[in-house]
């Protein structure tokens, strides 16, 4: 048996865009529910100058699909002009 993995992705926000990225972690979220494996794809800070996302997947083999999806490709796109810097990803 596999163990779930957790991590959390945090986005820093250009000065001003910060609901254009929540936005487009919003449209992320409702696609990425669904996809096999997601337990938890939410969510769980957002301030002016930080969103935290935070992951719970129920195998490594899950996020590896989740990761070259087209959910994540589509939310980096969109994010692309948006941040500050690279998105961070933490495993918790």
């Amino acid at each position: 048996m596999t163990a779930p993995v957790d991590l959390q992705a945090i986005f820093i926000p250009n000065d001003g865009e910060f609901f254009r990225v929540k936005l487009a972690l919003d449209i992320a979220i409702d696609e990425v529910v669904n996809e096999p494996g997601c337990i938890r794809y939410e969510l769980t800070e957002a301030s002016e100058d930080k969103l935290v996302l935070t992951e719970r997947w129920a195998s490594q083999s899950d996020l590896d699909t989740h990761s070259k999806g087209t959910a994540v490709q589509d939310l980096n796109e969109s994010l692309s002009a948006l941040l500050a810097e690279p998105v961070k990803l933490e495993t918790l």
